[in-house]
């Protein structure tokens, strides 16, 4: 019998305020243990939280920005679980009037992940294991989080890692989260089960915990389908239970039942006011979004005609995106400076936290002056290549790197000198040229082309090559 996965997701993302979500504490990452954190964030009797209108306001971004509906009421609710690293036993969170409802995230197979809710909550602390003890650091406490909830729509792994994909570029377009896995700032809860292909009955599902890698959700999810399958195969009953990752051993382990929402007996906070957004307050949020990823990679490919390739590179960190549409402002060609982006420039930005910041030396105002000198003629592609890597080592403008002979071009008498001499040269390339093989042109074009400085026209080069050696 074959089976087929079925998947949902709950994805935790934290907010890129400056303070806590209840309180003035900051959100910064890292520092030393319980230096972030009082006693409102950790949750001392008689203290009162105070909501933050800035955690509303990127939660709407959010929930605009993955086309959900957003309520005008909403209220918070306190979810009550004792653990170690939520001190006052009680997470406040939102239960059944939530911030964002009924969105969707479509994927590039035009399958679309609904979204059940987008609700705002707080983090909890980190635990830290260290030789057999557990320490608890309340840094994280009180951090503000969007939960974002998918139906069990997503049917194989490749699906999986798009969404989260698709999920974290939003999130970082609209400048809500910085999305860094590694620093548990986006941590994905996945919810897997398995059925009969064709069957409509889900299946017991189980939920993997706190994954903080895609890479690891994908290695996670393929091991947990097959443990399932491998259950009902058995004659054996897959478990509702809340699971751990081990990436040392690739396999899941049990942490504890799974609960459902009752268990948390969840109940108003007194202590917090309803959350009002009129509609107005909303359009006026939504008239800040930036332009989203799918609509510019669209864009880049039907009106500036880059290839779909291209066009996501181009789309996958925002500030790149920024500096790609200001260097072709006023050029001939897109495809210009999308090649020396992804091509040169991506060669001195190779990770993905470099290509995050794209902190470079070459402003997109010289990249686009030194586009405009090849769209005007006055260098050739050779010319403009060398320039630019002198750009990036130095910072310079083209205007610095070029003198006004650089820019004058190449006679008509120069480049007929340069190609005789080129045929002269090079006697074993125009034998091999004589001979049937077509590439040999090339090492006499770029003999051209090499004592020209780049000044010349290599189709041009190559032309008159042709004649003289006829």
């Amino acid at each position: 019998m074959k089976y087929e996965m079925v998947a949902g997701f709950e994805t935790h993302v934290e907010l890129a305020t400056n303070t806590k979500i209840f309180c003035s504490c900051t959100t910064q990452f890292g520092g030393e243990p319980n230096t972030h954190c009082c006693p409102v964030c950790i949750g001392l009797p008689g203290t009162l939280p105070k909501l933050n209108k800035k955690v509303v306001e990127y939660a709407i971004k959010a929930g605009l920005a993955t086309n959900c509906e957003i309520a005008e009421i909403s209220k918070m609710d306190r979810k009550n679980y004792c653990y170690p690293d939520l001190p006052k036993a009680y997470q406040i969170s939102q239960f059944d009037m939530p911030l964002c409802e009924h969105g969707y995230v479509e994927l590039s197979n035009g399958r679309k992940i609904r979204l059940t809710r987008i609700h705002i909550e707080e983090d909890a602390g980190k635990l830290v294991h260290s030789r057999g003890n557990t320490l608890v650091d309340y840094n994280r406490g009180g951090v503000p989080l969007i939960e974002i909830v998918s139906e069990p729509d997503i049917r194989t792994i490749d699906e999986a890692r798009e969404y989260v994909e698709k999920l974290q570029l939003i999130m970082r377009y609209i400048g809500v989260s910085d999305c860094k896995m590694q620093e548990g700032s986006m941590r994905c809860d996945v919810n897997i089960s398995v059925r009969p292909v064709g069957s409509e009955t889900l299946g017991t599902r189980t939920e993997i915990k706190n994954m903080n890698s895609i890479n690891f959700i994908a290695k996670a999810m393929e091991y947990e389908f097959n443990r399932q399958v491998d259950l009902i195969e058995s004659g054996e009953k897959v478990v509702q239970e809340t699971l751990r990752y081990d990436d040392v051993t690739n396999t899941t382990s049990s942490m504890r039942g799974k609960e459902d929402a009752n268990d948390y007996r969840y109940f108003r906070d007194p202590d917090l006011v309803t959350i009002n957004v009129p509609r107005e307050r909303v359009e006026e949020i939504k008239a800040t979004l930036p332009e989203l990823p799918a609509a510019k990679l669209k864009r880049y490919v039907e009106e500036l005609g880059l290839p779909e390739a291209d066009a996501q590179l181009l789309t996958k960190y925002r500030r790149i995106a920024e500096y790609y549409e200001e260097a072709i402002q006023g050029t001939k060609n897109p495809k210009t400076a999308a090649n020396f982006i992804i091509g040169q420039i991506f060669r001195h930005v190779e990770n993905e936290a470099e290509k995050e910041a794209f902190n470079i030396n070459v402003s997109a105002e010289n990249l686009n002056a030194l586009i405009k000198l090849i769209d005007s003629g006055k260098i050739r592609m050779n010319l403009a290549k060398s320039t630019l890597d002198k750009m990036l080592e130095t910072g310079k403008k083209p205007s610095e790197l070029l003198s006004e002979s650089d820019m004058a071009g190449l006679d008509e008498n120069t480049l007929n000198d340069l190609c005789r001499q080129a045929v002269k040269s090079n006697p074993n390339a125009v034998n091999d040229y004589k001979n049937g093989k077509e590439k040999a042109i090339k090492s006499l074009v770029g003999f051209v082309m090499k004592n020209s400085r780049g000044k010349a026209d290599a189709l041009t080069a190559e032309s008159k090559i042709k004649e003289l050696i006829k």
